[in-house]
């Protein structure tokens, strides 16, 4: 946790310094806190407003009840540029989703739509992992680690045909659009900073039917060269291909 995350419904005023801002932490971020970073009165830690400014937060307080941190509100920073990409990705087992939503957020993605295709399997969709709550806690994951405030976007669609041809052109518009493919595909474009839109597949890849319409949509198919790679890995490999 190199950043720790607040809400602002957490945060209490002093009634004589008003820029002087207050939380105590009592769950998984003050045991981290004590556990890992072990810090003595007075050090400072780097906090962050959800959805807000970063801040350098002092250690006013440590006891079994939690740990207590100060800071001027007045003397934030804004948190890290968001990557200019729309992430549209075929449901990966929910135990992978995890990993990928983590690291989706970590590295600056902020809109992500989850959707079904043909090799997903329709059981993951029931699975209490993609319960509201515990979707939201793997992106606030990724954002601790990565040191950002912003809350990526989520969406979730259950059915391909649909969204491909009801959504994903509106999604398009405005952007260059790739599903990463690894057959009669384009090479990654130099980088740039380019609004983006890119789809990603299940394991196995999408079935022709699929990145079918997916070109239809606007999509262009994007190889990532010759070695075929797990979701996981893929992700971060094309977001590093498409942006500097």
């Amino acid at each position: 946790m190199n950043l720790i995350l607040v809400r602002r419904n957490e945060i209490t005023y002093s009634s004589s310094a008003k820029s002087q801002a207050r939380v105590l932490l009592s769950d998984r971020r003050a045991d981290h806190i004590r556990q890992v970073h072990q810090p003595s009165l007075g050090d400072a830690l780097k906090l962050g407003v959800i959805s807000g400014e970063i801040f350098n937060a002092q250690v006013v307080g440590i006891s079994e009840q939690g740990v207590a941190l100060e800071w001027d509100s007045a003397l934030g920073v804004p948190p890290p540029e968001a990557l200019p990409v729309v992430l549209v990705l075929a449901l990966p087992r929910p135990k992978m989703l995890r990993r990928i939503l983590q690291s989706a957020a970590s590295m600056g993605v902020k809109e992500i739509w989850l959707i079904h295709s043909y090799r997903v399997d329709k059981s993951y969709w029931s699975s209490p992992l993609l319960d509201y709550e515990a979707l939201m806690m793997q992106l606030q994951l990724g954002l601790e680690q990565s040191g950002d405030t912003i809350m990526p976007t989520l969406h979730l669609r259950k059915r391909f045909k649909p969204f491909v041809e009801d959504e994903l052109p509106a999604l398009v518009a405005g952007r260059k659009a790739w599903v990463a493919h690894p057959y009669d595909a384009e090479k990654a474009p130099m980088p740039s900073d380019q609004p983006s839109l890119v789809a990603v597949g299940p394991e196995g890849g999408f079935i022709t039917y699929e990145v079918s319409k997916l070109m239809d949509a606007g999509l262009n198919p994007l190889s990532l060269g010759q070695r075929i790679l797990r979701v996981e890995t893929a992700i971060p490999v094309v977001l590093t291909r498409l942006f500097p």
